[in-house]
């Protein structure tokens, strides 16, 4: 990679990702059960029913990935914290071993140099909340809130960073609406009430942290690139309605108070009464942005029900994931988002990367061109003006990638899921001769 620290603006930092229940081990340290564990135990959800209870054993091996982290040069490491590992029931006792255990890992970063960036919800929601109706319950914010002040209370004072929830299109509409994650729903009144409730518990929890006297607190979105398929006004229609779905709600949302009407068509019926009045929670004043970014879609009309888009083939290269590889996208989202939404508050590419079929022997190639070509995106949209603050590769290790289980790799570290064995990609070198210069 032909890049060197200096090519960056002065205070940029580096990173990594990881989320905690596809690296723990959630059978491990009185974690209770997710509705990610009833999902996966379910036939036909995830790929050969694989599941979180062993992962990738980081429970047990967090001193070696943590001296993997400082061995690549990384600043920073953006991790997250499990609820149920906090609060096995949801509410009520905390878990000792589990707060315990993110006591000594946030120790362990900062005995290394390394930033401790977390994010409180990565998608493993505690059974008995689930079991209470989960993101649909209007009682999620307070539940939220009280999970915020058990965990931050405990190792807040040494974060260098925080959010509330890691991808909120994900954890509603992903969820809800298209049933591919936990808890597999299909259904549009749980989708609406479940994407109101994400924004509003974030605004609690960013009020938890204030309170608490900890700063630089931000949110982390994650977009795709929204481009019709064709110049037909249907076709236009429809790219349009899902770029509102997709990128423009939760933003809207944050920073302006208000939901686009291209989603609000369809879900509007379905918010919760007095949806309007929570504006004033979902917009708690952040210190930065997050931006997770990995592909662009070209988008057709599909007929039928709201909301009337499909996704149409794409010529472009594709990952593993089958995602088109597009970095232009990374850098018109910096700018977008910077000029629409956020203004002079820093973004930090929070999570890029792609999933490669690799082994240790691999050169690893393809993951190197496709760092260099969303690093370069990175470097145009700061040379027009935004104010990019921060890049952070996903992931550092390969993982369990929720339905699709173990098969798709997106770490510079090589895992053996077998003999949990870590080996350093030629793409992880690549970084650390770099990030290190």
């Amino acid at each position: 990679m032909p890049f060197q620290r200096s090519d960056f603006p002065a205070g940029f930092v580096f990173g990594v990702a990881t989320s905690s229940y596809q690296i723990e081990g959630h059978g491990f340290g009185g974690a209770g059960p997710t509705h990610w564990d009833s999902f996966a135990a379910t036939p036909g959800n995830v790929v050969r029913a694989e599941h979180g209870a062993r992962a990738c054993d980081h429970y047990h091996r967090w001193e070696e990935d943590l001296d993997l982290i400082a061995g690549l040069g990384a600043d920073v490491y953006r991790f997250s914290t499990s609820w149920a590992r906090v609060l096995p029931e949801g509410t009520g006792q905390a878990n000792a071993e589990g707060l315990d255990f993110y006591d000594r890992l946030v120790d362990g970063m900062l005995a290394r140099g390394i930033k401790p960036a977390a994010t409180l919800y990565h998608w493993e929601l505690p059974q008995a909340l689930a079991d209470k109706g989960g993101w649909r319950n209007a009682d999620m914010p307070d539940w939220f809130a009280d999970y915020t002040h058990t965990v931050m209370s405990r190792i807040g004072d040494r974060l260098w960073s925080a959010a509330p929830i890691n991808e909120p299109w994900c954890v509603g509409w992903l969820s809800h609406f298209d049933g591919v994650h936990a808890p597999g729903l299909r259904d549009i009144r749980a989708t609406a009430r479940a994407m109101h409730h994400v924004l509003v518990s974030h605004g609690r929890a960013i009020e938890v942290m204030r309170g608490l006297g900890m700063t630089n607190l931000g949110a982390v979105c994650n977009f795709e690139w929204s481009e019709p398929a064709s110049d037909t006004p249907e076709d236009v229609a429809a790219a349009t309605r899902y770029d509102a779905i997709y990128n423009r709600f939760f933003l809207g949302g944050l920073f302006k108070g208000e939901y686009p009407p291209e989603v609000l068509e369809g879900l509007g019926p379905h918010l919760p009464d007095g949806w309007q009045e929570d504006f004033a929670t979902i917009r708690a004043p952040i210190d930065w942005l997050g931006v997770n970014y990995y592909t662009r879609k070209l988008i057709r009309h599909a007929d039928g029900p709201w909301p009337n888009y499909a996704e149409a083939p794409t010529r472009l290269p594709l990952t593993q994931m089958g995602w088109e590889i597009y970095p232009e996208g990374l850098r018109d989202f910096l700018i977008r988002n910077a000029a629409e939404y956020s203004g002079d508050l820093p973004i930090h590419v929070t999570e890029n990367g792609m999933a490669n079929p690799d082994t240790p022997q691999m050169p690893d190639a393809a993951r190197i061109a496709y760092l260099d070509g969303h690093l370069r995106a990175v470097q145009d949209a700061i040379a027009t003006g935004a104010p990019v603050a921060g890049y952070y590769v996903w992931s550092l290790m390969d993982n369990y990638e929720w339905s699709l289980g173990y098969e798709k790799r997106f770490g510079l570290v090589h895992v053996d899921f077998d003999s949990l064995a870590r080996t350093p990609k030629a793409s992880y070198h690549a970084l650390a001769r770099w990030w290190r210069a």
